[in-house]
């Protein structure tokens, strides 16, 4: 890589969306679980969001991942 930082600029925006997502993912899922009335519907809402919650985070994963391994290669050229 060289000492042009645009990509690892863009990587590292990518991976603070794929945060700010997560963390709206997680609100939504708290706010499903802090929901009245109790029903199964809501539970299935919940649910739901769980699994999305859980996407979120690995697409978090995947951005700090990539993000990590170019700043690597930068750094120490592996």
């Amino acid at each position: 890589m060289s000492n042009d930082t645009s990509e690892l600029d863009r990587m590292q925006e990518a991976y603070k969306a794929a945060v700010e997502e997560w963390i709206a993912a997680i609100k939504h899922e708290e706010d499903l679980a802090s929901a009245s009335p109790h029903s199964i519907a809501q539970v299935d809402k919940w649910e739901q969001a769980h699994f999305d919650e859980e996407d979120v985070r690995n697409k978090v994963k995947a951005a700090k991942k990539r993000y990590e391994d170019a700043l690597r290669e930068k750094f120490f050229g592996f």
